[in-house]
């Protein structure tokens, strides 16, 4: 850090007295300080320089000439380094035990040994990024130590296995082998937070991109241990075995495979240096000169300061006399130094990366100062002494280099918001590169594109992070101390506002880039520098979304920080970044909020450029669509238009430029943001003043969609820092030079639909993740809630103190969960979910959706659509509306804006143009979500396409895939009119009776899609309730009740549950179907309630039944008793008999003797103990009244029948028991009806009922297998004919 200030040697202590002057008048207010000792006044140039140089009193003798850099440079070379060689004599610690092979040079260097490699190892940036290519890789280093403390630095670029830690040159490296897996081996491993010495060991904590790994051994103590970004992780091991010199421990690392990481033996300065330990690569022998040369530049800009305004009368009392002004001295003393520190640095290799980025960026960034206000002049002074020399151009590379790195690495600290993490460095980076000769330098370097992604990087806490982030948590319900609820939402509130602080940075810097224009021949348009980055991160990280990433993918941060980049240019603007966008046509109004007419260049989706040939499209592979469906010239150029909402009712129709604006642009939207300041502001009186709000956008954004731009409040944003916009705020690069837009090179430009295209590609690899685990820590944030409430009601009930001690350490397991995820949940809102992000998403959703409405109107082009789009689309919807806090209410978040969304899902569910089960059934299931909630099925109530399309496609998709979504979206329709199903909360009230209707009528009308849907319920359910029933069957026989076994017993058995409801609702709304006509429904419909009965009475213990789902609270989050029982799978069942029996009643033609088909069934005894267990269930606990006993009584009444049937039915049976001849009339399938079917062409007979069964699932003859054509009546009552033609 900076020096308190200027020593004042040799001044006396006195009193000094403020003398104001004329020239107070002036701007500047400048002070003149003058001491009571005559002979004091102000200094001389050779006490000056004395100061400057850090000089004894006197020790320059006076100076005959003028000052200029050669007087500077020889004051330099005959006082300066003498002096500072002289008292630092002695001081150098010895370097003993390290050995470096091929060390032949004077500078010594440290690099991987390339014979040491196993695997493939390869070099990302040289020398010492490097990156696995195979399934386990390990290297070492060239050289060792035997004696001494030494350390290394590993900073991790990716955070899974990785094993870094020493071993010696005989430990062996194979495929599956590494450092640590061997004797004399030491290794640490954050990703399975263990250490490992031939066996592994709990030790550590879980490690995260840009953590900083610091590998230490002492081998004076014979000790090893590892530092995460400079706090120690304790002692790894002790007692390792000492070495002699020349066979010592080698630095080495295992990595597996697309792990990469940067190493650091001390070729620059260390990140996080640990006392008593030295680096491995000496420092360079000359950079202690150049370190105090730099020394001397920091004492000239503390001159500058002093004489500024920034410091009072009495701190420059404090701090100096009067010496000689800054304006006189620096430029030769700046312009003396840099020449000498030039020379310096050329006169040895390695100093000047080593100085560049060590004691030259720790000076930019203490004169420049981490937070604001940012001293800007004294930094320019810098900038431009170090600028007029050609050399400075590499030390400007490695600075440029830092601060990317820097950027990386920066964790957040709550001490330090909102300016945190990497804000700093940053803001150090947007001043330096708004200079046109360092954004050329960097812009020519070969790693631009990697130092780029640095500065976007963002340190992402880990668990113990966290715990310091938010050291207070609170929950609804929870017993910890109120005073944590407003504890956690101000370090949230905190946390949100540094991260805004760091994300405007990285616009800022963006925004340079995009205006900047490189120095090329023919020159090229702004944007076009920005453009090429982002294709190459989107070429870069093709595969990124898959379960094991290729090597060299970028990581997840960059991509979640380039998407919001984008989505607040698209969503509040550009801003003020230069002329060019508005010269091509760019309004100020973002571009997802302009509304009226909306155009797309088609031949986004049509070109096969690199990093979208190989991204799956809606009809399959780009390769294949080119083959099978290719494309036009005229297609490449074309661009389609539409005028926003057209594909709305124009009564529903909700736009930017109509009366009632939509979500992203309504007044409830600026309402909800200035309550949440308010609060926020009342919540932080009295606190730090960095926590009194989250400075959110407050623009009345309803008005300013159709009149004004969106970009007329920008002073409201969350600023910089604390001056004005105009002086801190973003500023153009300077001197930028700006190129007409000429049409010849207008493709090369940055485009805003190509900006949308990219944005929504990072979404789906970057941002879908995150939100994903997101919400599982939102689940598992109500799962753990409920299991520590189930644990404590238990606590406060039992009596026994050793079953009380159990529960109170599950409980103290279930509180340390909650806690974690209560602070991962407040981390994810205050990073993603943001008001202006989720203003940008529902604004992007509506312009997404409308777009694939209008190209599913072209098949030739809709197939070419990127499946990304609709699984961005779709992801984002759900973000909207399970966002904390709500983005706004349920009830307008479709309303207002997306009900086109209903129309595309609704409409596009079973599209065959959509090649992917996966995608249609991703949007099945948004359906089945939508009818869960009452808000968003009034919706579909309203859609005319859902209610025109949705009935019969519903029913058309039941299938072996899609079944279970369908199932319960049927259900939800239906909720409420089931038997024994409202005291549970199913109110009919809450059901669709609109779609009730509409199902009835596509099921009257369409004979075969019902017969098809019915055969494939019936089969459904029978295989749901055979794996229920091996699942208890297994936990019975092993005594042991597994979590995998009883998740398991549970999905199947409420699948069975909601199966048999839907079947229930067939019986209701469409009897006839069972009850006339063939009884084929009828007794199949028989044999599944049979089956059910069956299976509950005999093929599964009860009280085993009652464990599964029931006893629940010690490992899973549990449902309550009241709702897991029995009876959820009885009511189903004794609805569909009452069902039957009241449409019986009603109808006195056609029907199928329920009874009859009922006692036909085998084992009559099984069948009358079934109906028995439905008549003993407690039904009292499903109903609130006594309604239900007579419906109980009908079930008594057809039991009774039933008993007498079969009764009747077994004595035919005896009475026909000692006949031995075969009837061959008989069905030889069920031995019960005749055989009246004859298959064409094998001429085999069966009866019609089991040979329509058997056709329902299967074409082909069960007895010889052969293909059926036809089936023909043989009946010689009936009149010969065919029955069915199965080729119709």
């Amino acid at each position: 850090m900076a020096e308190d200030g200027l020593r004042i040697g040799g001044l006396s202590s006195g009193l000094a007295v403020v003398l104001d002057g004329d020239d107070r008048r002036e701007s500047y207010q400048r002070t003149r300080l003058v001491s009571y000792c005559d002979d004091f006044g102000d200094q001389s140039v050779e006490r000056t320089l004395e100061h400057i140089f850090d000089l004894p009193y006197k020790s320059i003798k006076p100076l005959s000439c003028s000052i200029d850099a050669k007087v500077v440079r020889s004051v330099i070379n005959n006082e300066f380094l003498k002096y500072h060689i002289n008292r630092k004599a002695g001081t150098d610690r010895k370097r003993e035990g390290v050995f470096i092979a091929g060390d032949c040079c004077k500078h010594q260097a440290i690099r991987i040994e390339e014979s040491s490699i196993c695997g493939d190892i390869r070099i990302v940036k040289p020398p010492f990024i490097v990156e696995s290519h195979s399934l386990f890789s390990s290297a070492r280093a060239n050289a060792c130590v035997w004696k001494g403390k030494w350390m290394y630095e590993v900073t991790l670029e990716t955070s899974g296995i990785q094993q870094l830690g020493w071993a010696p040159l005989s430990c062996p490296f194979t495929d599956h082998k590494g450092v640590g897996d061997a004797d004399d081996s030491y290794a640490y491993d954050g990703k399975r937070v263990s250490k490992w010495n031939k066996e592994a060991q709990d030790y550590g904590q879980p490690w995260v991109v840009g953590d900083v790994i610091g590998c230490c051994i002492d081998l004076d103590g014979d000790e090893i241990s590892f530092y995460r970004n400079g706090v120690s992780l304790g002692l790894a091991f002790i007692g390792i075995r000492k070495m002699v010199p020349g066979l010592g421990y080698y630095p080495a690392i295992s990595l597996s495979q697309g792990e990469c990481c940067e190493l650091n033996f001390g070729e620059i300065p260390f990140r996080y240096p640990v006392k008593g330990f030295l680096p491995i690569q000496p420092p360079p022998t000359r950079s202690s000169i150049a370190t105090d040369l730099l020394n001397c530049f920091r004492r000239l800009i503390e001159m500058q300061r002093v004489g500024r305004t920034e410091f009072s009368s009495v701190e420059k009392l404090r701090r100096l006399k009067r010496f000689v002004s800054f304006e006189k001295l620096s430029l030769p003393v700046s312009r003396g130094i840099c020449e000498e520190l030039f020379s310096t640095l050329v006169a040895e290799d390695g100093s000047t990366k080593y100085i560049g980025c060590g004691p030259l960026l720790s000076l930019i960034m203490e004169v420049f100062r981490i937070h604001p206000p940012h001293d800007y002049m004294s930094l320019d002074n810098i900038l431009d002494s170090f600028l007029e020399f050609p050399e400075s151009r590499i030390l400007f590379e490695h600075i440029i280099s830092s601060l990317s790195n820097f950027c990386k690495t920066a964790p957040l600290s709550l001490t330090d918001v909102p300016y945190t993490g990497s804000y700093a460095y940053l803001a150090l980076a947007c001043h330096i590169l708004r200079r046109e000769e360092v954004m050329t330098l960097w812009w020519k370097s070969s790693d631009f594109d990697l130092l780029f992604e640095g500065f976007l990087s963002r340190k992402s806490p880990n668990k113990q992070d966290l715990q310091g982030l938010l050291p207070s948590v609170w929950w609804p319900g929870s017993c910890e101390d109120t005073s944590n609820e407003a504890s956690l939402f101000l370090t949230t509130a905190a946390l949100s506002e540094a991260i805004d602080k760091v994300e405007e940075k990285q616009r800022d810097l963006c925004r340079l880039v995009m205006q900047f224009v490189p120095p090329t021949s023919p020159p090229q348009l702004p944007g076009s520098v920005f453009r090429t980055f982002l294709q190459n991160i989107l070429l870069k990280n093709r595969g990124a979304d898959r379960n094991l990433p290729p090597p060299g993918v970028s990581s997840n941060s960059v991509l979640v920080s380039l998407f919001g980049i984008i989505l607040h240019f698209l969503s509040e603007g550009f801003g003020d970044i230069c002329g060019w966008m508005k010269d091509s046509g760019v309004s100020d109004v973002g571009f997802l909020h302009r509304g009226g007419q909306q155009a797309f260049p088609v031949g986004l989706f049509l070109k096969n450029d690199p990093h979208r040939v190989v991204i799956p499209r809606l009809g399959g592979s780009y390769n294949h669509l080119a083959k099978s469906h290719p494309i036009s010239n005229e297609q490449h150029d074309e661009v389609i238009r539409w005028e926003e909402g057209c594909m709305d009712d124009e009564e529903d129709r909700v736009t930017h430029l109509s009366k009632q604006k939509p979500c992203c642009c309504s007044t409830y939207d600026d309402d909800f943001t200035r309550i949440s300041k308010d609060s926020i502001r009342r919540m932080a009186k009295g606190s730090r003043g960095h926590f009194s709000s989250i400075r959110e956008r407050s623009a009345h954004v309803a008005a300013e969609c159709s009149t004004s731009s969106l970009n007329d409040d920008i002073a409201d944003k969350p600023s910089t820092n604390d001056q004005s916009e105009s002086e801190f705020g973003f500023r153009s690069m300077h001197q930028m030079r700006y190129v007409p837009r000429e049409n010849n090179v207008s493709s090369a430009t940055l485009k805003e639909e190509e900006l949308l295209d990219a944005m929504l590609l990072l979404y789906h690899l970057g941002l879908a993740p995150n939100f994903k685990q997101a919400s599982l820590y939102m689940s598992r944030q109500s799962q753990s809630i409920i299991l520590l409430e189930e644990v404590d009601k238990q606590i406060r009930e039992k009596v026994c103190g050793e079953h009380v001690k159990r529960l109170k350490e599950a409980r103290s397991v279930y509180r340390e969960e909650v806690m974690d995820c209560v602070r991962h949940c407040a981390w994810y809102r205050a990073s993603l979910f943001s008001r202006w992000k989720l203003r940008g998403m529902y604004a992007a959703c509506m312009w997404i959706v409308q777009l694939l409405l209008i190209l599913s109107r072209e098949d030739s082009v809709f197939i070419y659509i990127p499946e990304y789009y609709l699984e961005t689309l779709v992801d984002c919807f759900h973000v909207l509306r399970k966002s904390d806090p709500p983005f706004v209410p349920a009830t307008i978040l479709l309303k207002q804006g997306l009900t086109s969304f209903v129309t595309f899902v609704v409409t596009h569910f079973n599209d065959p143009r959509i090649s992917s089960a996966e995608l249609r059934d991703l949007l099945l299931q948004s359906i089945s979500v939508l009818v869960q909630y009452k808000e968003f099925l009034a919706a579909l109530e309203c859609n005319e396409a859902a209610m025109q399309r949705m009935p019969k496609a519903l029913l058309s998709a039941f299938d072996n895939r899609s079944w279970v979504p369908v199932t319960n979206i049927l259900l939800r329709l239906c909720k409420g009119s089931g038997f024994g199903s409202s005291k549970r909360g199913e109110s009919s009230s809450s059901s669709s009776v609109i779609y009730q209707k509409l199902l009835r009528e596509v099921c009257m009308h369409d004979d075969k899609l019902f017969s098809t849907f019915l055969n494939h319920l019936f089969n459904t359910l029978s295989w749901a309730m055979t794996e229920f029933s091996v699942s208890t069957r297994e936990m019975q026989e092993t005594y042991k009740v597994l979590e995998f076994q009883q998740r398991k017993c549970t999905v199947i058995f409420d699948l069975s549950c909601n199966l048999a409801r839907v079947l229930e609702f067939c019986t209701h709304e469409i009897p006839q179907a069972f009850l006339s006509g063939a009884d084929t429904n009828l007794r199949r419909l028989t044999e599944v309630i049979v089956f059910i009965l069956n299976h509950l009475i005999s093929a599964v213990d009860f009280d085993l039944f009652d464990v599964c789902h029931s006893c629940r609270f010690l490992r899973r989050p549990g449902t309550p008793p009241e709702k897991v029982n029995k009876g959820m799978i009885l009511a189903p069942l004794a609805g569909i008999i009452l069902n039957l029996l009241d449409a019986s009643r009603e109808s006195d033609t056609g029907e199928n003797d329920m009874v009859g088909i009922f006692a036909s069934m085998d084992f009559p005894d099984t069948v009358v103990s079934g109906l028995q267990s439905l008549l003993e269930y407690n039904w009292a606990s499903l109903f609130s009244g006594d309604d239900y006993l007579k419906k109980i009584r009908q079930l008594e009444i057809f039991s009774g029948l039933l008993i007498s049937q079969s009764e009747v039915v077994e004595v035919e049976r005896i009475g026909h028991g000692g006949e031995t001849e075969h009837d061959e009339s008989i069905c030889c399938i069920c031995y019960t009806c005749q055989a009246n079917a004859q298959f064409v062409p094998c001429s085999h007979v069966s009866c019609f009922g089991c040979i329509s069964r058997h056709l329902l699932n299967c074409d082909r003859c069960f007895f010889c297998n052969a293909t059926v054509l036809e089936v023909l009546k043989t009946d010689v009552n009936a009149e010969r004919g065919p029955l069915m033609n199965l080729e119709e």
